[in-house]
């Protein structure tokens, strides 16, 4: 991502981005030992707290996460770059199966190099989205969550929170063989209703070259506190007090169920699939927005 800073030509310019993307650099770096079991031991209590009241947050079946083994959980993203699902569900994991479990989470570069709020996402054991940052923490015996679906599905228009858009993003699939995991989904609704998401803006990120100076694909337009109009949404937003619903599907051993060689695109099709039905429910639940 930042391999175009360190190419600047020499001079002031040149000598000043290369500093910044060796700082930002270091920052992505995946150091496991980053995650602070202590310090999500104090902050547990009362972030679970905020969770269940303001967002009223219901996380189902996490029984169905293997407690002996890691493995790949495979989430939708909702919610912008306020990720509340992603909050919730790491709380709740947390809880269930205690902070002395490692567990990692994989998230954009952005999100990471951010000077605060970067920090306290490693402390919680956050890395930037990686296949080789996601195979050295699954190595190391930790389940590891990745939103294959990133800032494509994350900013999609809020009509289409109840939709499942990994935009035919594969690599979950791969990651999984190579480590010899079993993927779990989860399925979480209520995150695209924290503001009001009307457009990916992927015209305009392309012609601004957001995809190759800052790997975005997007480049959002919403109605979110405290902004009003909120365009990026860089500097997040204040989220809604939206119900948010997560439910976590049985394990898929991808070797067991289609083969030593599976074809990936029939893979995809199968988790994809069976998440759909699974949020079509949750929606089914849901009477009003926001309210849930």
């Amino acid at each position: 991502m930042y391999q175009e800073l360190r190419e600047e030509p020499s001079g002031l310019r040149g000598r000043l981005a290369r500093f910044v993307g060796d700082r930002v650099g270091r920052r992505l770096e995946a150091r496991l030992e980053d995650r602070d079991p202590d310090y999500l031991r104090e902050a547990l209590p009362w972030l679970w707290l905020l969770s269940t009241f303001y967002f009223r947050a219901e996380v189902r079946d996490l029984g169905n996460v293997p407690a002996d083994r890691p493995v790949l959980l495979v989430g939708n993203h909702s919610g912008g770059n306020m990720i509340v699902d992603t909050f919730v569900f790491s709380l709740a994991f947390s809880t269930f199966f205690g902070v002395e479990r490692p567990f990692h989470q994989l998230a954009h570069n952005l999100a990471i190099a951010w000077p605060v709020a970067g920090g306290l996402l490693r402390k919680g054991g956050t890395m930037s989205a990686s296949h080789e940052h996601a195979e050295k923490a699954l190595e190391a015996g930790a389940p590891v969550l990745v939103y294959p679906g990133g800032d494509w599905e994350t900013h999609r228009p809020s009509w289409e929170g109840d939709k499942i858009d990994f935009a035919g993003r594969k690599g979950f699939i791969r990651l999984a063989l190579d480590a010899g995991v079993p993927i779990v989904p989860v399925v979480a609704i209520g995150g695209q209703e924290t503001a009001l998401f009307l457009s990916r803006g992927a015209g305009l990120a392309r012609a601004l070259r957001l995809d190759r100076m800052l790997r975005l694909k997007v480049l959002p337009v919403s109605i979110a506190l405290p902004w009003g109009i909120n365009v990026g949404d860089f500097a997040g937003h204040f989220p809604l007090p939206s119900k948010i619903t997560i439910e976590v599907l049985p394990p898929i051993d991808v070797e067991r169920e289609f083969g030593p060689d599976p074809d990936p695109d029939e893979v995809y099709e199968h988790v994809t699939a069976l998440m759909q039905d699974a949020l079509d429910g949750l929606a089914a639940e849901r009477r009003f927005p926001v309210i849930g």
